[in-house]
């Protein structure tokens, strides 16, 4: 009796053995056809939208581009962006054209890159805020009284 039970152990141990091992061999075949489904997928992605937020530095009308330069840690970042026919040049809720656009002024420009160039889809302008100027000088401080001093205790 003993030896059938210790048959039947040992059988079953080598069918679980066996049939991990296939299992895992399953698992490194499948991986390989998906990999082959993904490549396919991998042209059809689409450039990320970009944004910019900076001042201009140049506006070139007859090559179409704008050069935005914004601060990154104290150091100047220049982005030139290109302008298309269906970049939208907005100034709050007014449409503007490429030629409104004026070196110094505020923008917020969202680009694709397209083939190695920064193609612009919108450029807003930002309406530059005059600074309130206080009417008359500066009055100094008027001098403080003196604390009072703590009651003495008897």
């Amino acid at each position: 009796m003993k030896k059938a039970l210790a048959i039947i152990v040992a059988v079953l141990f080598v069918f679980a053995i066996t049939s991990i091992s296939l299992a895992v061999e399953e698992k490194k075949a499948a991986p390989a056809p998906a990999e082959k489904k993904a490549e396919p997928a991998k042209p059809v992605e689409k450039p990320k939208v970009k944004m910019v937020t900076g001042e201009v530095k140049a506006v070139d009308t007859a090559a179409k581009t704008v050069t935005v330069t914004k601060m990154v840690k104290k150091k100047a970042e220049e982005t030139v962006v290109a302008v298309d026919a269906k970049t939208k040049i907005m100034m709050g809720k007014e449409k503007k054209a490429l030629a409104d656009v004026k070196v110094g002024d505020k923008v917020t420009v969202k680009y694709k890159e397209v083939e190695g160039k920064n193609v612009a889809k919108s450029v807003a302008i930002h309406e530059a805020k005059p600074m309130e100027k206080k009417a008359g000088p500066i009055k100094p401080a008027e001098p403080r009284a003196e604390p009072a001093k703590p009651a003495e205790k008897k």
